[in-house]
C-alpha cells in the first residue's frame, strides 16, 4: 500500500469535516459494519462485468472498506479520502494505493479510470465541483457509482427503539447538516453524466448493546459534541449503553435496519471533451 499526501485535503472547505481526528477514525476503522460487498455484487451485475476492471477509485474511502471491496471487480484500486487518520488505519494490500486528498481536487490524471464508487460520502461533497472532477478522470463511457447504507431508526424486533432514537438520541445528539444524494436523469446530463439506473434495498445489520454503541459513535452527529463540543466519549458511552440496554430486553443480539440506495451513472462521452 502507498500513501500519497495532498497539500491541502478537504472534501468541502464550507462544511467541517468530522472525520479528521485521530480518535475519530479509530473509533469508525472499529464500529463501523462491512456491508460494502452487497454493493458491489449489484456493480458487478448491472455493469455485466464478466472479467476484473482495469483500474477503480473510490473517494471518501475513509479507512477503506470500501476500497478493499473493489477487488472483488477491478484490478488496480485507488482510494481518497480528505482525512488523514481515517486513511492511516485503512488496510494494507499490494493492488491498492491511498491518497489524502480532497475529492474536489482529484490528484489524477484525465481519463485514468474506468470506476468511481462513493459510498456514504456524496452528502459531504461539493456536488458540482466533485462531479467535474469525476468527469475528467474518467475515461470515456467510464462509471460513477454512488451508494449508501443509512440507518433507518429501525430495531426489527423493538417497537419502543424508533421513539428512543427520535426523542432521545437525536434531541442529544441532533444531524450536523448535509445534501442527501438524488439524481434524475435531466440533472445527470447536464453534470457530464447519464443517469443508467438506480436501484434501492433494505438490510439487517445484527449488533449487541457494544457494538451497536461502537456503531453509534461513529456517526457524525456523536462527533460534533465529542471532537467539537463539550462531551467526553466515555461519557457518551456510559449514555448510550444503559440508555440503550433496556431496549434490547433479555436479547444477546437485535437486528437493525439500514436503507441501501445505489444509483449508476455513466460518463457522456462527448460533453466533457468539447468543453
Amino acid at each position: 500500500m502507498k500513501v500519497c499526501v495532498d497539500e491541502n485535503p478537504t472534501n468541502n472547505p464550507s462544511r467541517m469535516n468530522f472525520f479528521s481526528s485521530k480518535s475519530a477514525a479509530g473509533r469508525y476503522a472499529t464500529g463501523r459494519p462491512y456491508y460494502h460487498p452487497i454493493v458491489i455484487e449489484r456493480i458487478r451485475k448491472f455493469l455485466s462485468l464478466d472479467e476484473p476492471l482495469a483500474r477503480a477509485l473510490d473517494v471518501g474511502c475513509g479507512t477503506g472498506f470500501s476500497t478493499i471491496a473493489l477487488k472483488e471487480i477491478a484490478r488496480e484500486i485507488v482510494g481518497v479520502d480528505a482525512s488523514a487518520e481515517m486513511v492511516a488505519l485503512a488496510e494494507k494490500d499490494a493492488r491498492i494505493e491511498y491518497f489524502v486528498a480532497s475529492a474536489e481536487k482529484l490528484p489524477f490524471a484525465q481519463d485514468e479510470f474506468d470506476l468511481i464508487t462513493v459510498s456514504q460520502a456524496f452528502h459531504w461533497l461539493n456536488r458540482e465541483k466533485f462531479l467535474t472532477e469525476a468527469a475528467r478522470v474518467l475515461r470515456a463511457g467510464g462509471w460513477l457509482v454512488v451508494y449508501d447504507n443509512y440507518f433507518s431508526w429501525q430495531m426489527e424486533s423493538g417497537a419502543e427503539f424508533q421513539t428512543w432514537y427520535k426523542e432521545s438520541y437525536l434531541k442529544k445528539y441532533p444531524l450536523p447538516p448535509r445534501t442527501w444524494p438524488a439524481f434524475t436523469a435531466e440533472d445527470s446530463e447536464n453534470e457530464d453524466f447519464r443517469l443508467m439506473g438506480q436501484e434501492y434495498y433494505q438490510n439487517s445489520i445484527n449488533f449487541s448493546v457494544e457494538t451497536f454503541v461502537d456503531y453509534l459513535v461513529t456517526q457524525s452527529n456523536v462527533i460534533a459534541q465529542v471532537e467539537y463540543g463539550a462531551e467526553e466519549i466515555d461519557e457518551v458511552r456510559r449514555w448510550l449503553i444503559d440508555s440503550i440496554k433496556p431496549l434490547f430486553g433479555e436479547t444477546r443480539e437485535a437486528s437493525f435496519l439500514f436503507n441501501s440506495p445505489v444509483w449508476f451513472l455513466q460518463k457522456t462521452v462527448s460533453q466533457y471533451r468539447l468543453r
